[in-house]
């Protein structure tokens, strides 16, 4: 057994190293994670590019690992009711499990979270918090939800992405039998996004992207997409009103990052008393909105932020269903040494790869 443990360390801006760190000694109420594969999400591109309003302090990245319970502590297995050999998934947010927020099912908002998995500076020890490590450890008041060990890791490790598209789609949007659904955005969970919409019975589903993106809408359609657009080349708002009979989306998910423009699509493409669900990042910057759109149209807006645990048991369900052609997502593995190019990657910044699903393998040679 190995004294120390090997991470891909964010330091800044475009900034990434392999660095080692000593293994931990779990206690009784901790446990350790041998990492079998960490999803590279659209906002650690963001936050590689130094986009997203990050400090400079160092940090392991990897907000969605999937791996294996290596050690635990008697008093978390018995919290957590896994076992070593166990697979699980874990959430970002380590949530307090005790204040109002928490006990009202709120904990994405805890107060007193001081622990991310994927954000945490490695000065907090033990320092191992995120994905992009060999071993990540799992502190009491963690998240986690086991899932099928004889599933591929690159596929049970799209959980975070699929649980973003049951919770954007169906828990926030209200996706419902017969729905229009314009999904705006043809990333991982705008995909996600795709198969929830089609698994909640929506009738009509669209989905833009660049033409950039052709690889992407083409998969849209594979997974259960009626239409896809290309916005660099049509107008997506009269491309909405042509495609459903001037009727327009009856819920409207706005998935893009950083771009703004998409914002008023959204809103004039989404009929009279529909719902626009925001949850593509901006980076900070300013987006004029048209109020009154919002109000002669009744809309309803709503702020998607991550994931909860609902979304992702069912999300996960759904995986291990198997009844969509997810291994078509996957286009990428790396192992811990390309963690960065990994991230380059999903960014679009290697010559010659269309990615769309990229995980990071950190016991891959």
């Amino acid at each position: 057994m190995a004294d120390t443990v090997r991470a891909a360390v964010q330091l800044g801006p475009r900034r990434i190293e392999i660095r080692e760190f000593p293994r931990p000694t779990v206690g009784p109420d901790h446990a350790l994670l041998r990492v079998e594969a960490n999803g590279i999400c659209g906002s650690d591109v963001e936050t590689y590019k130094g986009h997203m309003g990050r400090t400079t302090d160092p940090f392991i990245p990897g907000h969605e690992p999937l791996g294996i319970i290596e050690e635990i502590g008697e008093r978390a297995a018995q919290r957590w009711g896994v076992a070593p050999g166990d697979r699980v998934a874990l959430e970002v947010i380590v949530p307090c499990r005790s204040c109002s927020r928490c006990l009202t099912g709120r904990y994405q908002f805890c107060p007193n979270r001081t622990i991310g998995h994927g954000v945490t500076p490695v000065t907090v020890a033990p320092g191992l918090w995120g994905g992009l490590a060999e071993y990540l450890y799992v502190s009491p008041g963690a998240v986690l939800h086991r899932i099928d060990k004889t599933l591929p890791a690159e596929i049970a490790a799209m959980f975070n992405p699929m649980a973003a598209g049951v919770r954007w789609a169906c828990h926030l949007g209200g996706v419902g039998l017969g729905d229009t659904v314009l999904v705006l955005g043809a990333g991982q969970r705008g995909l996600a996004a795709v198969i929830a919409a089609r698994a909640a019975g929506a009738g009509t589903i669209i989905v833009t992207g660049l033409a950039a993106d052709a690889h992407k809408l083409a998969l849209a359609r594979e997974l259960g997409a009626d239409h896809t657009i290309v916005v660099d080349e049509t107008d997506t708002v009269q491309r909405v009103t042509e495609l459903t009979d001037g009727r327009l989306a009856d819920v409207t998910l706005e998935l893009t990052p950083m771009a703004t423009a998409p914002v008023t699509d959204a809103l004039l493409a989404t009929r009279q008393g529909g719902r626009v669900v925001l949850a593509g990042l901006k980076g900070g910057r300013e987006v004029p909105v048209r109020t009154d759109l919002i109000i002669n149209r009744a809309l309803t807006v709503v702020g998607a932020f991550g994931v909860d645990a609902r979304a992702n048991a069912e999300a996960i369900r759904i995986i291990e269903s198997r009844r969509f052609p997810l291994e078509k997502l996957h286009t990428h593995t790396f192992g811990l040494d390309d963690a960065e190019l990994a991230i380059q990657t999903l960014a679009g910044e290697v010559p010659g790869e269309a990615a769309v699903h990229v995980s990071v393998h950190p016991g891959a040679a």
